[in-house]
């Protein structure tokens, strides 16, 4: 009978022995189980670090990976993992998403096995470890993603966006309020055009701000704060690095 034959693997680490047990038709779960446990002993880490590292008891991913309970991660649990050890999620047990598209440093786009010709209905943006000031400023860092938004391919392509040159990063500060607040999410395109006047993320000073241009008379470029208590300062063209211009922004209500 098809319900009597099981799948099982035994891994033996600095984690202790595991024995998983499925039926044939959980080998995915039980596959992902054996992949958290091969992981987590390649990153030497526990799995009640891990079980602290998603907001759960200690216990919570021993029990998970010994007694099939729960019998699948939460999508927020198992993300959180899969964006720790850098793997996707269909590694520990996730769902295959035909039609998700993610964008990698340097513009390339991978998609998951069997889909690589079709459109993407998805694509996920990098949000970069660093944040616009919308204050004093910030010195700016190198920019490593250490996080993903996820957007609509169709209402990119709508807006004229590439995804390859796309950037979401944090707001910090308040000088560009009421339009953009401490803490907002906005979307920088980084794909340079002609001029135009609105709100971009530049360098000046090597100091990383969000603010809105206006070019002005004299090869000038107005660098205008929205928030009235914060002064509007002039300078040269060379003076102003463009990073990209915002074209979209999200935050908490």
């Amino acid at each position: 009978m098809i319900g009597k034959f099981f799948w099982s693997r035994k891994n033996p680490s600095n984690l202790g022995k595991v024995s998983i047990a499925m039926p044939l038709d959980n080998a995915d779960e039980g596959q992902g189980r054996a992949r958290l446990i091969e992981l987590a002993r390649m990153r030497g880490v526990s799995l009640s670090a891990l079980s602290a590292m998603i907001g759960r008891n200690a216990a919570y991913l021993q029990q998970f990976v010994r007694k099939g309970s729960p019998r699948k991660l939460e999508e927020n649990d198992r993300r959180t993992l899969a964006q720790f050890f850098g793997v996707a999620e269909t590694e520990l047990g996730g769902p295959e998403l035909p039609g998700v598209a993610v964008v990698l440093p340097g513009g390339m786009a991978s998609a998951n096995r069997g889909t690589r010709a079709a459109l993407a209905q998805w694509v996920d943006i990098p949000r970069l470890a660093l944040g616009a000031s919308a204050g004093p400023g910030a010195v700016a860092r190198d920019e490593v993603a250490d996080d993903r938004l996820r957007f609509s391919q169709r209402w990119l392509r709508t807006l004229g966006l590439d995804p390859a040159h796309l950037s979401v990063i944090e707001v910090a500060g308040d000088s560009m309020e009421p339009g953009l607040r401490d803490g907002d999410e906005i979307l920088v395109d980084r794909a340079l055009g002609p001029w135009r006047d609105g709100i971009h993320v530049v360098r000046i000073d090597d100091v990383l701000l969000v603010k809105r241009l206006e070019l002005g008379a004299a090869g000038m470029i107005r660098v205008i704060s929205d928030n009235p208590a914060y002064a509007n300062i002039d300078r040269t063209r060379d003076q102003v690095v463009i990073v990209g211009r915002v074209v979209w922004k999200g935050g908490r209500i």
